[in-house]
């Protein structure tokens, strides 16, 4: 494969039980690699900001996870929490109530909120949507919004509903974003073929649990 698989991926552990030991375990993988970034919980980000140090790999956390229906005021003070830790990056879940509701003038409002502690910081945001939970319409409405922010990517899932990431779902968001908004797929990327795919399809992230599975694939091609 002529690019750099490693640079997209964001090696991932965001199970309820995730332990000290997996956490050490998926930074050790991550350097070794040179993953893009780790993707962790936020009790986690102190330690693994300690382990990456002197490494090319960012910290990423997640904000609202996995549901969105947190309030805007409580995703605000967990993402200035995550930047008080030294975080780089925040995968933040969009209030699929209000979504459903087509409350959209509360998404934007959302959106500016959140993104101005982060923006200030010059950090990375990622907005997922969970996009196996919306229609192609509500998909591309999506891609309408958050195009207007100078958010860093549009994320298709969390990994926790049942449809993760599909390649019309990458397709279908590269053609209604701005080409600045990367595109992040997440949820059921477990192979090397599949993550091609995607890659192929738009997808200028993605975040993996099975990251080096993917690897060892990948270089067997």
């Amino acid at each position: 494969m002529s690019l750099n698989l490693a640079s997209y991926i964001d090696h991932t552990i965001l199970k309820q039980t995730t332990t000290h030991a997996e956490v050490d375990k998926l930074c050790v993988e991550a350097s070794m690699e040179n993953f893009a970034a780790v993707c962790v919980p936020p009790k986690y980000v102190p330690d693994v900001k300690k382990l990456l140090d002197g490494s090319r790999v960012k910290v990423s956390t997640v904000v609202g996870f996995p549901l969105g229906f947190n309030t805007l005021e409580v995703k605000v003070k967990e993402i200035e929490n995550a930047l008080d830790m030294g975080v780089d990056e925040v995968d933040m879940v969009i209030n699929l109530c209000s979504l459903k509701s087509g409350e959209w003038k509360y998404l934007e409002e959302e959106m500016a909120a959140c993104l101005a502690p982060v923006y200030a910081q010059g950090k990375v945001m990622k907005v997922i949507v969970e996009s196996g939970m919306l229609t192609d319409s509500e998909l591309v409405q999506c891609c309408e919004l958050y195009g207007n922010f100078e958010i860093d990517f549009l994320k298709t899932s969390t990994g926790y509903a049942d449809n993760g990431a599909t390649v019309h779902a990458v397709t279908l968001m590269r053609a209604n974003l701005p080409r600045r908004i990367g595109i992040k797929a997440s949820g059921g990327i477990r192979t090397f073929a599949f993550a091609k795919e995607l890659i192929n399809a738009g997808a200028t992230r993605l975040g993996c649990s099975a990251s080096m599975q993917i690897m060892k694939e990948s270089r067997a091609v």
